[in-house]
This record gives structure tokens, C-alpha cells and sequence, in this order.
């Protein structure tokens, strides 16, 4: 099996992004899949083009794109991609759409193609915490997301698609006025090298209680 596993640049003023130091640690082999990485720009469309291209090129049998959730506790698969981009800070390039779709005329949602649940669930196995997110948000994550399932549902149907948000680094979360949630580099790492082991094992999901009531 081999994976494209992406992850974007720094963004809104950081320095780093722990989606990014985290893939550049994950292994090159987990199990019986093959792991390619892909740096992604924080941009709007530039972003999608780029996964797209890798997409075409590597011809992977899923895709896991990664991105930064400062604020979450934890590694948090996403359930769902909405057709809708509403910036509220410009991407790294100075754009900042509002209120336009991800792709004209595409359906309203897309759910992950991945088993977010059981992606979930072998992340805490790990010692790592992490919950289902069902709200990629509208920046550019959901954007990215949104358009790499698109691309998937319309040319490469055989493909298994989705994303994971990963919490700031320690060393991001020491420099800010008040405590925010954030994990060691190493924790991060353990949780996507058990939720890529979750995607090999799991063709389908699994059953269990992962909702939210607000």
C-alpha cells in the first residue's frame, strides 16, 4: 500500500507547523505501507494543485493530508469537508475569499473516504488523545480537503482520502499569553504512524460512539 501523507507550511504569522515537523519525522515504512511526503502550501487553490499533481504522479492508494488546529487537545481525524472557503485570515499569499465554494457547482459536503473512527481509536491506543472532528473549519484545511476528495470521487474513485489535525507543539503553546492545549513533537508523531496503521488495517470503519452534542 502506499500513502501520500501531506502536510503544510507555516502559516498566520508562525514559525513552524507541527503538521509539518510531525510528517517529516514519521517513518518511510509502517507496516506494509509505503509513506510519501508532500509539503503543502498554505494557499488557497495553489494548495489543492499541488496534492492533485503528487496525486497523478505517485498514484497512492490513499491520501492523508495533515494541517494545524492550535486550541484542539489532541489528534483529531475530520469527518467532513464543506464546499465553502470563508477566510478569516489570507492564506500565505495574501488571499482571503469569503463566502465562495471550493468548487463551482460540487456537491455541498464530502465525508473522509478514510476510517476516521478507527484512526481515532488506534491514536488513543497509542497514549496519544484524540477525538472526531466533525469541522475541518473554512480556512484553508477544509479547502484542501474539499478539493482532494473531489478530485478522488471524480477521477480516482479507488482512492481512500481525508485529514487529521494535529494540536500546537509545546514550544508553540510556551510562547502565548495564557495556557493553550498542546503536545510533545513525539507524541504527534506516534498518533499519525497509529492512524496509518489504522488506514492499512481498515478498509471499512469501525462502529463506535464518536459523536458530539454540540
Amino acid at each position: 500500500m502506499k500513502l501520500l501523507l501531506t502536510a503544510f507550511d507555516p502559516f498566520g504569522g508562525e514559525t513552524l507547523n507541527p503538521a509539518l515537523e510531525a510528517v517529516r519525522q514519521v517513518r518511510p515504512r509502517i507496516g506494509g505501507v509505503e509513506i510519501v511526503k508532500l509539503e503543502v502550501p498554505t494557499v488557497f487553490g495553489k494548495s489543492v494543485d499541488t496534492v492533485a499533481a503528487a496525486i497523478r504522479r505517485e498514484t497512492p492508494d490513499a491520501v492523508l493530508c495533515v494541517g494545524q488546529a492550535g486550541g484542539r487537545r489532541g489528534l483529531t481525524p475530520e469527518r467532513v469537508a464543506i464546499n465553502i472557503d470563508d477566510a478569516r485570515i489570507p492564506d500565505n499569499e495574501g488571499n482571503q475569499p469569503i463566502d465562495c465554494p471550493v468548487v463551482v457547482g460540487g456537491p455541498a459536503a464530502y465525508f473522509s473516504t478514510l476510517p476516521v473512527k478507527a484512526m481515532v481509536q488506534a491514536i488513543r491506543d497509542a497514549g496519544v488523545p484524540a477525538d472526531l472532528s466533525n469541522t475541518a473549519g473554512t480556512f484553508v484545511c477544509n479547502h484542501l480537503l474539499y478539493g482532494v476528495l473531489h478530485l478522488l470521487a471524480t477521477e480516482y474513485p479507488g482512492v481512500r482520502g481525508g485529514f487529521l489535525h494535529v494540536p500546537f507543539l509545546t514550544e508553540q503553546a510556551a510562547g502565548r499569553p495564557s495556557p493553550v492545549p498542546s503536545l510533545p513533537l513525539a507524541d504527534i508523531v506516534r498518533g499519525l504512524e497509529a492512524a496509518i496503521r489504522a488506514i492499512e488495517t481498515n478498509a471499512a470503519d469501525i462502529p463506535a460512539a464518536e459523536g458530539s452534542l454540540h
